[in-house]
């Protein structure tokens, strides 16, 4: 039994000598934007390498917030991205229900289709996409046109299919010979068994609507409406470039991912753990 400890330990100090050095190679980008975020313009493009924070990360804020409203753009970006996931991991777990559990007509083309949508590049469908919601429903600088194309996402729903599908039929038979109805064996069985899998969808997708940039510039004219990528991006100018202002903004855009991810973390691995024991 020693001997087995002893080897674990050895394989452990092993494995940790080897993932520090790369954990650090990946994080020392982040730490040099939270550095850069509390210098001013001039001192970023210093010939010394700095590594250490300096004090200027309230003037930079102020100037940000000066300049774009970046806390109302915040605001909004919250907004969009919580409703945004709450509404598409509904929409990809209702569908991906029905394409594991249920049997109809076409139900191969569907699922090909979907496939068939993940190949598109998204610049693909831009175009038509802003042309049929600028032009035709007339919904161009509305949160209707931020929140709802995006919603249906095919990655989510080709996600949620396949943990349905690796979920024992018994139990779903069991609740229906006892006369449960199809929406609440939907809620309340299904969807806490595939919690695990909710919170990792949850993630990308919120992460997905808190990175997007593309859409929300073209769908969205008006200044004091913007969400926070695109605020931030309104300081690259022609003649001049915030860049103490662009890297406070990024490190105010990155703190809330990093929230989303510990608090949904714990969600993520409890799942996974009690699905092994049972």
């Amino acid at each position: 039994m020693s001997s087995l400890s002893s080897a674990r330990l050895r394989r452990s100090i092993a494995l940790h000598l080897f993932l520090t050095p790369l954990a650090l190679i990946w994080l020392f980008p982040l730490w040099m934007m939270v550095v850069f975020s509390t210098m001013p313009d001039n001192g970023i493009f210093s010939p010394g390498i700095e590594l250490l924070p300096h004090g200027n990360f309230l003037d930079n804020f102020n100037n940000l917030q000066r300049d774009t409203n970046f806390v109302g753009a915040i605001g909004i970006s919250v907004s969009v991205a919580v409703t945004y996931t709450f509404l598409s991991v509904m929409l990809t777990s209702m569908a991906g229900w029905a394409l594991a559990r249920y049997q109809f007509f076409g139900k191969g083309v569907v699922v090909g289709i979907i496939f068939g949508t993940i190949t598109l590049p998204y610049a693909v469908v831009l175009i038509p996409q802003f042309i049929m919601v600028a032009r035709d429903f007339q919904l161009a600088n509305t949160w209707v046109a931020l929140i709802v194309p995006p919603l249906f996402n095919s990655l989510g729903v080709l996600f949620m299919r396949q943990s349905f599908s690796m979920m024992p039929d018994d139990l779903f038979d069991a609740a229906r010979v006892e006369g449960v109805k199809e929406w609440r064996i939907f809620l309340f069985v299904a969807l806490p068994l595939a919690r695990p899998m909710l919170a990792a969808l949850a993630i990308i997708l919120f992460l997905a609507s808190w990175n997007n940039y593309l859409w929300p510039l073209l769908i969205n004219s008006q200044p004091g409406s913007m969400t926070a990528p695109v605020a931030l991006g309104t300081l690259i100018g022609l003649t001049k470039v915030s860049w103490g202002g662009i890297m406070a903004g990024a490190v105010m855009l990155t703190v809330p991912m990093l929230i989303v991810f510990v608090l949904l973390q714990r969600h993520f691995i409890a799942g996974i753990a009690a699905g092994a024991v049972k």
